[in-house]
């Protein structure tokens, strides 16, 4: 018997780092260029303001008793504080779990509990979507859900202020505990075959995705990206 081997592309090479590592070596580079817009929320972040505003959400995870591999659930249409959720999960070792904001209550208990979330992040109301009264529907069903957070409310100002009891220290030890092979998010698929179901991409899934996908589409050093797709979709 012969064996076969075929080997693929090396070039370019595959990056090994965690987001976190990857989002702080970009803000010791460019600390002081514009890196976030959220226009209808009139959020506009320099790389400096943006990686502040994220350790800010991280601690406040963490003194909320976040650990690694929780699952975080984010449930909302594209805001400023689903992308701060997003890099704040990434930066502790959790695990985001994106909903689709149009589900409904089936939909959304089935999300929650096959993802064993330990707590979710989303907002009252968006148009006809009334989140907080889908949530009360479901969550007395879901013994795992410990917490729920409306980020339109004071839900996230005390969010903030739990960060307040974890130092910058143990934020930086957190982070360097981690490894690029480590999971970081569940994204679930449409379900036309039936429930639908998650997947687990990990830190150096992610990185690589979005930096060799940004080299196909020519993204370089001071491109403004308008991103059109909802965050939960992975081309988000």
């Amino acid at each position: 018997m012969v064996a076969s081997i075929d080997v693929g592309a090396t070039e370019p090479p595959l990056i090994s780092k965690t987001i976190g590592a990857q989002l702080e070596e970009t803000v010791a580079a460019h600390p002081d260029r514009e890196a976030f817009v959220v226009a209808h929320q009139g959020v506009r972040q320099t790389w400096t303001e943006f990686d502040a505003a994220v350790d800010e959400v991280a601690k406040g995870l963490m003194g909320l008793g976040v650990g690694v591999g929780d699952r975080i659930g984010m449930w909302s249409p594209n805001f400023a504080e689903w992308v701060y959720i997003q890099y704040a999960t990434a930066k502790i070792g959790a695990i985001q779990v994106n909903i689709n904001p149009a589900y409904r209550t089936s939909e959304l208990e089935y999300a929650l509990r096959q993802s064993g979330c330990r707590m979710l992040v989303t907002m009252t109301s968006y148009l006809t979507s009334l989140y907080q009264d889908m949530v009360d529907e479901v969550s007395p069903g879901l013994d795992g859900l410990e917490r729920v957070i409306y980020f339109d409310t004071d839900d996230w100002a005390e969010l903030l202020v739990a960060g307040e009891s974890v130092s910058d220290a143990d934020l930086r030890a957190r982070a360097d505990s981690l490894d690029t092979h480590d999971a970081i998010n569940i994204q679930y698929t449409s379900g036309t075959t039936g429930f639908p179901k998650g997947a687990l991409l990990h830190h150096r899934g992610l990185v690589n995705n979005g930096a060799h996908t940004g080299d196909r589409v020519g993204v370089t050093e001071g491109t403004v990206y308008v991103l059109t797709m909802p965050l939960f979709h992975t081309g988000g």
